[in-house]
This record gives C-alpha cells, structure tokens and sequence, in this order.
C-alpha cells in the first residue's frame, strides 16, 4: 500500500489507536481528535501509527527508535523520557522520512515537521493564562531593498487599542536558520510570554515586530543549494541585504504603521542563533538606531566562527568602552548548558572578547537545555524584563 493511503488511514483513525496509558495525555501539539502521541508523567511518549503493510517503523527524536507492530498493523513505541520543551520528530516508515499526521506541522530545520511538546513541571511563564492578552498580526510591506512584498508578525500588547493616544517602545526579534517569521510564535510562545510578563508588571508594555531573516537584495541572484555541498545557511540568509531590509524599509514601515516611540532609546533587537547573530551584526554597525542587543545562542559572525576583533570589528565601536557603556543600555547573550561544542565554542569567543575589552554585558545560562525553543523561551522571559527601564 502507498505510504500516502497508510498515513491517510492513520489520520481517519485518529481516535482509533487503543486505550491510553492511565497517566499519560494526548500532546498538546497533536491535532484535533489525535490520542498519540501521549506524554507520561515521567515525560516518556508513547507513539502509535497504523501502517499494516510496512515492514519497519521507527520514531526519529534525537535519535531512531524501533517501533513495535501488533496484528492489526498497528505500530507503538514508548521512547524514554524527554527534556521538557518543543522538540521536532519525524516517522520514518521503510526508510522514508515522514511527518507525523497526528501531529501538527511545524516550519523549522528548513522544512514542516511534526513537533511535540514535552511539558516542563512548575512552570508557567508561556502557558495561557487569564490576563489580558495582545495581538498578534500580520504585516505586509514592501521593499525597496528586495523588490518585493514581505511578511512581519506584529504582537501588541494587550492595551495597544484602548490606551489610543500611548505610543510604545519596540523589539525586533528574528528566528534562527531553517526557521521563519512565524518560529517565534508557534514555537516560542512569545506572545504568551510578554502577556504574563506584562501582566505581572515585570515587562513594560511593547510591541515586538518578527520579520524573516532572510533577503536578496533586487538584481542579485539567490544563494543555490547544490547537492553534496554543505548547506550555507549564511548565504542564504544574505546578511547584508537583510540589514538594508531592516534599517531602510522594516523600521520606517513599522514606524508609519504602528504608534512607536522612533527614538534608538527605545528600540532593541535580538534573535536566536542565526538571528542573534544579526541582530548583533546591526545593532552594533547601527547603534544610532538601537539602544539594546540580544544574542539567544547567537553572537557577531555566527556561532563556531572566530572570534571578534573588538579593535577592528564594526569600525571599532567596542573598542571604546567607556562611550559605549554609556550610550549602550543592554548588551545581552545567553546559552543552553548541554548545546554542542561548536555552538558554545562561539558563545565563549564573544564573551571573552567583550570582557577583554571592558564591555558591560548581560551573560545568561539555560540550566540542562541544548540548541532548541526552551532556551529560547527562557532567554526571552529573561531579556524582556530589561529592556526599556
């Protein structure tokens, strides 16, 4: 049988797959009507899929688990507990890479994959909650830079449309590679996050503009993935273009659309990996523009890269410290405790550099987490708090 009529069988018989374990849940990731996967309390999964004609069926989270298969073509797994967050996985059904279709779909690691999150005990900061709740919203605009009609999501915060005479301060926050202007909030929870911190009066009200990291500028030829070739990330999210973007056509729109505060004192940008490494790049080649930086995994020139050269780098702007301080409100950089070597090893380089040369800083660990959305989510809830005091 095809594997599109098996998945598709699979989909029909979303609540069909058996009796749950008594201490596990649907995953909230899972779509409508689906049972598996189901979350444990000990943070164990168990997957299940109806795929009767297949001969082998494995689960791909951090690494491939054997599923098991009964009479009725039903195949289940029960994989070891996992670290809490959003984790993507895939099917892999006779050695083809599949999503799972009782999951939903999710746009990272440069493709839609099925997610799941694994809930973390005692916590709550990007949970819904009943407090007044924001907007998120989509805005288009043009650019001049690209040629082209482009994407922001746009949250506001909760009294945006009632307080109409306030004006705000504003974030730009960008995804890592693989991901888009959507990451922060499907993933991240980012709106959900500055509700409960404005709530709590730990956050100022603000609005936060993602767009998506990636630009070719109008007339240039966009960066090719040849096959066998290491993929470039970096090529394709064409930095300079992307900062031209930014500076020339995504500020002055946000600034004509939305009531903000157009001063540099009260406007900050950050982003994840990739994007804290362009985040980082502007502000610190704009820093008449932006008054606070923010690197989530993510530091000047890419993570694994050399080191800053604060005497030469950027015109030299870190190499006077004294002024810099000064006019700097908040340098920020934080990082998972169990991230692979090559992400810490950039994550390192930057920090020495800075405390070398005398740069006030912000230096924050995610206690136990990788390269993924809970240290980003926790970045955020620790960055937000500072900014615009």
């Amino acid at each position: 049988m095809p594997i599109k009529t098996i998945l598709w069988m699979t989909f029909a018989c979303g609540l069909c797959y058996g009796q749950p374990a008594d201490d596990s849940k649907p995953a909230t990731t899972n779509v409508m009507g689906a049972e598996y996967p189901r979350v444990h309390a000990d943070r164990g999964v168990t997957f299940r899929i109806k795929a009767p004609d297949a001969k082998k069926v494995q689960v791909r989270l951090g690494q491939d688990y054997d599923m098991v298969r009964a009479e009725d073509g039903t195949w289940s797994a029960t994989i070891p507990p996992q670290v809490p967050g959003f984790h993507y996985y895939y099917l892999v059904i006779d050695g083809v890479q599949v999503n799972d279709p009782a999951s939903e779909a999710f746009y990272g690691v440069g493709r839609e994959s099925s997610g799941i999150e694994i809930p973390e005990t005692g916590v709550d900061y990007y949970d819904l909650k009943d407090v007044p709740h924001g907007e998120v919203r989509q805005f288009r605009y043009y650019s001049k830079v690209t040629g082209t009609w482009r994407r922001a999501f746009v949250y506001t915060p909760p009294d945006y449309d009632v307080n109409l005479k306030a004006r705000y301060p504003v974030l730009y926050l960008q995804h890592g590679g693989g991901e888009d202007e959507r990451g922060w909030i499907v993933q991240g929870r980012a709106d959900i996050i500055l509700d409960n911190l404005i709530a709590a009066k730990k956050a100022v009200p603000m609005i936060v503009v993602m767009d998506k990291g990636y630009a070719v500028a109008a007339g240039e030829k966009p960066y090719e993935y040849k096959q066998g070739e290491p993929f470039d990330m970096r090529r394709l999210s064409s930095l300079p273009a992307f900062e031209k973007v930014v500076i020339d056509d995504l500020i002055p729109a946000i600034d004509r659309r939305y009531r903000t505060l157009t001063d540099r004192d009260h406007r900050a940008m950050a982003g994840l990996s990739m994007g804290g490494g362009q985040a980082y790049d502007i502000v610190l080649r704009h820093p008449d523009t932006f008054a606070y930086a923010g690197g989530f995994s993510g530091v000047p020139g890419g993570n694994g890269g050399p080191a800053i050269d604060t005497k030469t780098d950027f015109g030299g702007v870190l190499d006077r410290a004294d002024a810099f301080n000064k006019r700097m409100k908040l340098v920020w950089f934080g990082i998972g405790t169990a991230e692979p070597a090559s992400m810490a090893k950039g994550m390192k380089g930057f920090r020495e550099a800075i405390t070398a040369a005398g740069i006030r800083h912000v230096y924050f660990e995610s206690e136990g987490t990788s390269h993924e959305w809970l240290t980003w989510r926790r970045d955020l809830a620790d960055f937000a708090p500072r900014l615009f005091r």
